[in-house]
């Protein structure tokens, strides 16, 4: 029994031994354990601590950042407002030069349609006292490049208007009313300085003298040739030469410039008739009153045949259609304006 006793005290003492040996055991390792716990919750706090410290150093950086970015906000609106301020005033610069524009090229037009009904005026009285068809021709083309030049769509009728009376204007037959009055100014002028029939003088006829070798017979022919050149004797045959005193001879000269401006009424009259008539009588006096043979009368009865053929009885011509044109289409704008 006592072996039993001691066997039960042996493996008694066996297991305290054990369980000492694993409390021991436990007891370091809840030691290391409770040691490497604290030196992670030491790391943990230090990583912690310096995460805590960069998040603040991050967070301060932020409210600073923050800040700056608040500042650079409210100075980008400040400059928003002010480049919304001087949006607002360059479209209300921009409207105000396009109506400033548009006024300009309103008065422009005006100013121009102006002149173009000016020019066709003056061209129209010409054509219709003068019957100059070239003038007017000239003005017609001129004003045409000056509406193309315009570019305006609402032009295009008024070019259309022009280019109908061009046309009318060529196919008309053509009369050189101012050449022709040209040629009577010019036989104007030939009046004054045409002598009269009765101051031409006839030229002696050369007397032949057969070279005598006595002197006493060369001196008697001599003399004889100064006696017959003391008495020069005409035949004027049946054509009688007028004798007119001066006052008659300036009235003479008056009268016939008188007929040559009658001449040139009837030309812008258009008036075949009386115009030939005039011309007819106008040679008819120069050759009877004044000496034919004279450089002036030749000339001036060379013109005056000249131009007695002249096709002068044409249509009356106008350009009222383009004229008209232009004067409705100024009233029709200022009448939109107002």
């Amino acid at each position: 029994m006592d072996e039993r006793v001691g066997n039960w005290t042996d493996r008694v003492f066996t297991s305290v031994n054990v369980l000492i040996m694993i409390a021991l055991v436990c007891a370091i390792v809840l030691t290391w354990q409770w040691f490497d716990t604290r030196s992670q919750i030491a790391r943990l706090q230090l990583d912690l601590a310096s995460r805590l410290a960069s998040s603040e150093s991050y967070n301060r950086e932020s409210r600073q950042r923050a800040s700056k970015a608040m500042e650079a906000e409210q100075a980008a609106d400040v400059r928003l407002g002010i480049l919304e301020k001087k949006m607002a005033d360059s479209q209300n610069q921009q409207v105000a030069l396009e109506q400033m524009y548009q006024e300009l090229a309103r008065n422009r037009d005006e100013s121009t349609l102006a002149e173009i009904e000016q020019v066709l005026l003056i061209a129209n009285q010409q054509l219709q006292l003068a019957g100059n068809v070239k003038a007017a021709l000239i003005a017609l083309q001129n004003v045409d490049a000056t509406l193309q030049r315009m570019d305006r769509p609402q032009l295009k009728f008024l070019r259309k208007v022009v280019d109908r009376d061009m046309d009318r204007l060529k196919a008309m037959p053509y009369a050189d009313i101012v050449g022709v009055s040209l040629h009577l100014d010019t036989v104007l002028n030939l009046v004054d300085g045409m002598p009269l029939a009765m101051e031409a003088h006839p030229r002696p006829a050369p007397i032949q003298v057969k070279k005598e070798s006595n002197v006493w017979l060369a001196f008697g022919q001599e003399a004889w040739k100064d006696i017959r050149q003391l008495v020069r004797i005409q035949d004027m045959g049946k054509n009688e030469v007028p004798f007119l005193p001066p006052s008659q001879a300036y009235f003479l000269r008056e009268n016939l410039k008188l007929r040559l401006l009658s001449a040139r009424l009837s030309l812008l009259a258009h008036d075949q008739g009386a115009f030939r008539d005039d011309l007819a009588l106008a040679q008819q006096w120069i050759r009877k009153y004044f000496d034919a043979d004279s450089v002036q009368a030749k000339e001036a009865l060379s013109i005056l045949h000249q131009i007695y053929g002249s096709e002068i009885a044409i249509d009356r011509m106008d350009i009222n259609d383009s004229l008209n044109a232009i004067h409705d289409f100024r009233v029709s704008r200022e009448a939109g304006g107002k």
